[in-house]
């Protein structure tokens, strides 16, 4: 798998793009060039419905034709939305760059992980999705300790710096080598939607992955941080922690061992409980030392859910139009953490111990979804 040509080109790509140098600055970077906190909430909203709304669209497209020729267009949107974001001066160049966004990642949605695992094969699937998604918390790492030295410079000169690696990250996607795909037996998209519907064990596991999935996602990147300035952390050392987080992430490239040995089911329910556990422990954690630990578990076990749950996904896929069911997959997970982000942040805005009571009783209710999907899985299976 090492010498898999695909698989390390997009792990360098992945690496390429976690290297995003703005990132700790970039609700800052926004006011600075006049875009107000509710500006940002109507672009990011925007930018969520038109992620949702293309992630089909992008899947018929890959399937039709082509993976590698869907990701290269996709990673020039996205080089281009960089240089966007960096002359952008008013909403309207903003909305712009987030519009372009959302068009790139939906195109990427589903489609990397279509193209690795036909790169690769089912058997070794579990492991590459494993380090792909570590490759990425390593550029994301490097990103993050970098922009501390860029950003004492200028916070122009970091969105600047950014721009350089996406447009590598296009270079090497031209690279890629399409994976074989029977064109003339691809299904519609009303033909991928009706069968997904019907595979009422998926949607199981995908509404128990979508609520666990935004849970951690809140928690790591939201209410973190009302949680450190609650537990007395000085802000000078949230990139720190940030970076803790993330290298400690890449843990998770181990994953797949796991899974040998005991079972995905064992595994993922481990973790999911880990970050009920943390969640719940959070509503009245005050002490600094122990409220970055439980946040690491959770950021953890964010990162050791996502290759197995990506190899789940590709190995339900029954038909041939892959990409197009992967991203009928995405827009579940999106739309269920839309409304999760909803539920969430209006709790915040009462307290930040009701948001992690919520967050607790949304994974605890994952934790059953996913405890019946196995058991189902294992009764249809005998």
């Amino acid at each position: 798998m090492k010498k898999n040509r695909n698989f390390m080109l997009l792990s360098i790509i992945a690496v390429l793009q976690g290297l995003v140098f703005y990132a700790p600055i970039a609700t800052l970077y926004r006011q600075n060039r006049g875009i107000g906190l509710y500006d940002i909430f109507v672009i990011e909203t925007i930018n969520l419905v038109l992620t949702i709304f293309f992630e089909v669209p992008w899947g018929f497209f890959a399937d039709k034709f082509g993976y590698k020729n869907t990701v290269v267009i996709a990673f020039l949107i996205n080089f281009i939305s960089k240089i966007v974001f960096f002359k952008a001066n008013n909403f309207s160049l903003f909305l712009l760059e987030r519009i372009l966004l959302a068009i790139s990642i939906s195109g990427v949605s589903g489609c990397d992980i279509a193209l690795i695992y036909n790169s690769v094969g089912e058997k070794n699937s579990e492991r590459a999705f494993s380090l792909y998604n570590t490759f990425s918390i390593i550029g994301f790492f490097i990103g993050t300790v970098l922009s501390t030295f860029i950003i004492s410079k200028s916070m122009n000169l970091a969105v600047l710096a950014t721009i350089f690696p996406y447009g590598a990250a296009f270079v090497v996607s031209l690279f890629l080598k399409d994976t074989v795909c029977d064109m003339d037996k691809k299904e519609s998209i009303k033909d991928v939607l009706k069968a997904t519907i019907k595979s009422k064990d998926i949607l199981i596991f995908l509404v128990a992955i979508g609520l666990t999935s935004e849970v951690c996602h809140s928690i790591t990147v939201f209410l973190n941080q009302l949680q450190y300035k609650r537990a007395g952390i000085e802000v000078k050392y949230y990139g720190l922690i940030l970076a803790l987080v993330q290298i400690i992430s890449i843990v998770s490239v181990k994953t797949y061992k796991l899974t040998g040995k005991f079972g995905k089911g064992k595994v993922i329910t481990f973790i999911f409980c880990a970050i009920l556990l943390s969640s719940i422990s959070l509503i009245w954690v005050n002490n600094p030392i122990v409220s970055v630990i439980l946040i690491v578990v959770i950021g953890l076990g964010q990162a050791g859910i996502i290759p197995i749950a990506s190899e789940i996904e590709s190995k339900s896929v029954k038909v041939s139009s892959r990409a197009t069911v992967l991203s009928v997959y995405a827009v579940i997970i999106d739309i269920i953490a839309a409304l999760i982000n909803l539920i969430i942040g209006k709790a915040a805005n009462y307290s930040i111990e009701a948001a992690f009571l919520i967050c607790g009783v949304l994974v605890l209710f994952a934790v059953v979804l996913n405890i019946i999907y196995f058991k189902r899985r294992i009764f249809k299976n005998e």
